[in-house]
């Protein structure tokens, strides 16, 4: 028990530290190293509470795709660090007010959350025992079979937010070719070829 309560502090400790510097790091190359080593960290943490399908999740999923990807892009970008690090500063006092704004907010929450006597039983309610089932089955229950409606909603929130952000980001460039598909299946063979007659010792 002893082991558990150090290794829980350690790695609560190190998700925060860590966090931090993702925040307060200058180069965006070490933020997101320092974003991976806090994937890892909460990892641990979701294996010390018996959640290892969730923990390996998090180290397949944002580990092993969004970090690496992030990282990527990072360091094939050609990135002005110091135009950056310039624009940023100008936003400081506006960042720092709403960072003040969210802490008061959290402030207020916390010091009046009051806990329900009967919260621990409606929490053990919605779940199944953990000696009954493994905890990667009484996930997919609650997800897939209990509440498959707000995670079918969740996932077409997100859906819609992807086009939102491609559909803001894109950009229409002049003098650029593009894909018609209404043309290309409207196409006539008939116009697509034209037959030349090339006499002997001339070109075309």
């Amino acid at each position: 028990m002893v082991i558990a309560t150090l290794s829980f502090y350690l790695f609560a400790f190190t998700a925060v530290a860590s966090a931090i510097f993702v925040v307060v790091s200058r180069n965006p190359v070490h933020s997101v190293l320092w974003l991976i080593l806090t994937f890892f960290s909460a990892a641990a943490l979701f294996v010390l509470l018996g959640a290892e399908f969730i923990a390996m999740l998090m180290l397949i999923v944002y580990v092993g795709a969004v970090a690496v990807l992030f990282l990527f892009v990072v360091m094939m970008l050609d990135v002005d660090f110091a135009e950056l690090r310039g624009s940023v500063s100008g936003y400081l006092p506006l960042g720092l007010a709403i960072g003040l704004i969210l802490l008061m907010e959290l402030g207020i929450v916390f010091g009046n959350w009051i806990f329900a006597e009967n919260a621990p039983a409606l929490r053990a309610a919605i779940a199944p025992a953990p000696e009954d089932t493994h905890n990667t089955v009484a996930l997919g229950q609650l997800i897939y079979t209990d509440y498959v409606f707000m995670f079918q909603t969740a996932g077409l929130i997100l859906f819609v937010a992807m086009i939102g952000a491609i559909v803001l980001t894109m950009r229409h460039r002049p003098n650029v070719k593009r894909q018609s598909i209404v043309e290309q299946i409207y196409r006539d063979p008939k116009d697509a070829y034209e037959m030349v007659d090339v006499k002997p010792g001339q070109g075309i």
